[in-house]
């Protein structure tokens, strides 16, 4: 991530969720917030994944891929 454009924010949290999230993670408040967004956007991922699911075709044969390991 050091090549991302960095912007500055400021935003009003409640202090009690930042100390609870900084002491839970072991981390500052900057890297706190940052795993906190990207568990977001992780999270919203999957739920797009989760509602593609039984909607693409998948032709694998798993006894021929298994071939591979002997």
């Amino acid at each position: 991530m050091p090549d991302d454009e960095l912007q500055k924010v400021t935003v009003m949290l409640p202090k009690r969720l930042v100390e609870d999230a900084t002491r839970s993670v072991g981390l500052g408040i900057t890297p706190t917030i940052r795993k906190g967004l990207e568990g977001l956007v992780a999270a919203e991922a999957l739920k797009r994944l989760r509602l593609r699911r039984g909607q693409v075709r998948c032709s694998l044969d798993v006894a021929e891929m298994r071939k591979d390991r002997a």
